[in-house]
């Protein structure tokens, strides 16, 4: 089990800062497609600025909008980070008060909103996930995604030829070993789970 955490619905965080309006909108996302969506509905065309960062393991993007470059985006990121967070997206829409709050108190407004929304949204664990993939006949296939599902793996992608399935799993890292006897016990040894990277 890893020590990151993902987001279990979306959330939302309002405050006021120097008449500056901010509002922060986080959401569990799992590819980029996914956060650039997100922020496409959620970022207000009457907003002065719309700025966002997402994790998602080792893929990450931020942008200002145009605040001053590092501003914004980079603090939203780092709010991410420090809040332990992976797999989230966070878009941050400031409406401008009058008052400008120069480099320093925007890195502050932006990283604090994106940490409040972070620590008031429901949390959940990250599995450290492993992709697996396996092979089997058409007869074990719906007992082989049955019994991969009950150990908490994910079929990814399914392909087929004349002798049966190739199954792509993501699997949780503590699981791997059962999951892999089970299913050559099914096969009768035929079927080998190999996993990437395995520990």
């Amino acid at each position: 089990m890893s020590s990151l955490f993902t987001l279990e619905a979306p959330c939302s965080w309002r405050e006021e800062i120097r008449k500056s309006r901010f509002i922060a909108h986080a959401a569990p996302v799992s590819s980029a497609e996914a956060a650039l969506a997100f922020f496409d509905q959620y970022a207000d065309p009457t907003a002065t600025h719309n700025c966002w960062a997402y994790r998602i393991g080792t893929v990450y993007r931020f942008n200002d909008d145009g605040e001053p470059g590092g501003t914004a985006g980079r603090p939203i990121l780092q709010a991410i980070d420090g809040q332990s967070c992976d797999r989230v997206a966070v878009l941050v829409v400031r409406w401008f008060g009058g008052t400008l709050l120069g480099a320093g108190g925007l890195i502050r407004a932006y990283g604090g909103c994106t940490a409040n929304c972070l620590r008031q949204g429901r949390r959940v664990p990250l599995l450290d996930l492993a992709e697996g993939e396996v092979a089997c006949t058409f007869a074990e296939l719906p007992l082989f995604k049955a019994r991969a599902r009950d150990y908490g793996a994910e079929v990814v992608r399914e392909s087929f030829d004349e002798q049966g399935a190739r199954l792509v799993l993501r699997v949780p890292r503590p699981g791997i070993e059962q999951l892999r006897q089970v299913l050559a016990d099914l096969s009768r040894g035929r079927s080998v789970l190999a996993v990437r990277d395995a520990p």
